[in-house]
């Protein structure tokens, strides 16, 4: 598997192109393309990993990534009954028709901000995944007219979280994004036991220090740092279905429990059965 150029499949046309309800849950698809992406899901918790940032959502999320930014599908791993729509803006059509016409340009604002990636909350951010879907049922001119009030109302929400301080820049070779992807699939396999950094500088086919800073460079954590995140991440879908903390804990691929509260707090900022019991 490798960091993979998506190449999004729209009629010459379209400006931009729509997917309701995919379904890539099963498919770890860290991937960039130069349309800029609005993507809405809901009824899931997942991992927002969007660039260098690395988070997660719960019930819902709204994001808006712009051109050629890495990020995984947002709904992999999820395994209840979501919902979950994509646009795609193709990039002449965002960087021209909005920067040159005046009375567009708080959207054109969204999407200077949106090379920072952005993620929506507020009471607005269910009404607006909700207009996204309605667009499913409209004519192409009723969609474009639709989608560019979404936008203006998108640009006008203040709850919103940058998800990078700067403009995000894909400034590492395919080869790194590759070995990269390569680390993210062997984490996703192997999160539930013991992971030695040996052992995953043996796959990427360098030494344990200078993998380690190669690790840290690409996402500005280190390895146990990333692996930790990953599994907390984990430990909450187990905790959300009943499972007990200490259940929750080993199934995630900890092995201590005292180390496992440590460490979910210092990420969420709660502990795990107070998580487990605000859910339960």
């Amino acid at each position: 598997m490798k960091v993979q150029l998506e190449t999004i499949t729209s009629q010459h046309d379209r400006s931009f192109s729509m997917m309701f309800n995919p379904r890539l849950s099963d498919l770890f698809f860290w991937h960039f393309h130069p349309e800029y992406e609005l993507v809405y899901i809901k009824g899931a918790n997942g991992t927002r990993h969007v660039g260098d940032h690395i988070s997660t959502y719960e019930g819902s999320d709204l994001v808006l990534i712009g051109s050629n930014i890495p990020h995984l599908n947002f709904d992999y791993g999820v395994d209840s009954d979501y919902q979950k729509v994509v646009v795609h803006l193709k990039k002449e059509f965002v960087e021209d028709h909005f920067a040159n016409t005046p009375e567009l340009s708080a959207i054109q604002h969204l999407f200077e901000q949106s090379k920072r990636g952005m993620a929506f909350g507020g009471d607005r951010k269910s009404a607006l995944g909700e207009r996204l879907f309605a667009l499913e049922q409209l004519e192409p001119f009723q969609q474009y007219l639709h989608l560019t009030d979404i936008l203006q109302e998108l640009a006008q929400v203040s709850e919103i979280e940058l998800l990078h301080e700067n403009p995000y820049r894909n400034k590492f070779s395919n080869r790194e994004q590759e070995r990269l992807h390569l680390v993210y699939a062997f984490v996703d396999n192997n999160f539930h036991r013991k992971i030695e950094l040996d052992e995953i500088a043996k796959l990427c086919f360098m030494t344990k220090e200078a993998f380690c800073r190669y690790f840290k460079k690409m996402t500005r954590y280190t390895f146990i740092e990333f692996l930790n995140r990953y599994r907390v991440s984990h430990s909450k879908r187990h905790l959300m279905k009943g499972k007990s903390v200490s259940e929750a804990c080993y199934l995630s691929g900890f092995e201590s429990l005292s180390y496992f509260n440590r460490i979910f707090k210092r990420i969420t900022n709660e502990n795990p059965s107070k998580f487990r019991k605000r859910y339960l």
